[in-house]
């Protein structure tokens, strides 16, 4: 089973690996068609999600993270089922510090209530956090070590993350890869740019309505490619996406677990899954980000 979170928004928006930051993105997006897996019942699966960086400057080289995710998910989980509401909510705290012209690190709590907000107790929370460790190689080329771990409720999981972040001299091509959680390459021409991105998906939601006392276990992979228009000196990104989204709403009993999962690996994985395999489906995307461009140093091109 996969087992990859979703970090991407994360991973660009707040660890500064960029000459920008994001500090704002709306976006909304649709499946065409998920078929339950031995019927001839489907779903579609409508999507919102909102992301907040706000970065406190302490000095130079030291800056606290702030800012929150939201995200909803509005499916039919079993065939024939009313459409149920899953959401997650989380905070982002943390601390960058820059060390010297190569190295930085970045560490990031991520407390979250996810479930569909019928009857919020102690179930619905859960606690993870992410620590990166940068190396800036060149002024246009910069990796990334890091790994990220998260209670849920199928269990703890964790992953290790390695990527690169490369801007091309003439700053028309970009790379920004963080595996296995996302990757995003794309050029610009003008005012608008092309990409192809990838994300990974996993997350978990407790289900208490109607006192069914289960939870939605997500695993997804999502591959897209992407038109953007770019607004006001690219502060304003108005991005539109069509791709395919391996979505599986994956139900279980409240307390049954796997031993671990590490990336794309869950080991003791004895659980019944109640509702039939929810099969992938193209899926279109809207999104709008505000983003704040950093001020750039001059660099001399023969050294890039």
């Amino acid at each position: 089973m996969k087992r990859l979170l979703l970090l991407a928004l994360l991973l660009t928006n707040c660890l500064y690996a960029q000459n920008y930051v994001d500090l704002l993105k709306v976006g909304y997006g649709q499946t065409f068609n998920n078929d339950f897996e031995g019927t001839d019942n489907s779903t579609e699966t409508k999507t919102f999600e909102v992301d907040l960086t706000f970065p406190v400057v302490l000095n130079d080289n030291h800056a606290i993270i702030t800012g929150g995710l939201f995200s909803r998910n509005n499916l039919q989980l079993f065939p024939e089922a009313e459409f149920t509401s899953l959401y997650s909510s989380t905070l982002k705290i943390g601390w960058a510090a820059t060390w010297d012209e190569k190295w930085s690190t970045t560490l990031v709590a991520l407390p979250k209530i996810a479930s569909d907000y019928e009857d919020i107790d102690g179930d619905d929370f859960y606690f993870g956090g992410i620590a990166l460790l940068k190396y800036q190689k060149k002024e246009n080329l910069i990796y990334r070590f890091g790994l990220y771990a998260s209670s849920e409720a199928f269990g703890v999981f964790s992953t290790p993350i390695f990527g690169w972040y490369y801007l091309s001299p003439n700053s028309q091509f970009e790379m920004d890869v963080s595996l296995p959680v996302s990757a995003d390459i794309n050029y610009t021409q003008g005012i608008f740019t092309y990409g192809v991105d990838y994300i990974g998906i996993g997350r978990s939601f407790n289900i208490d309505g109607n006192n069914s006392n289960t939870y939605a276990d997500l695993s997804s992979l999502e591959f897209a490619s992407y038109l953007q228009f770019n607004a006001l000196d690219k502060s304003i990104l108005l991005r539109a996406k069509l791709g395919y989204s391996s979505n599986d709403f994956e139900i279980y009993q409240q307390g049954e677990k796997i031993d671990l999962g590490v990336a794309a690996f869950s080991f003791g994985d004895d659980r019944t899954q109640l509702n039939p395999t929810i099969q992938g489906g193209f899926f279109l995307r809207f999104e709008a980000i505000y983003r704040f461009n950093l001020p750039q140093k001059e660099t001399d091109p023969e050294k890039l």
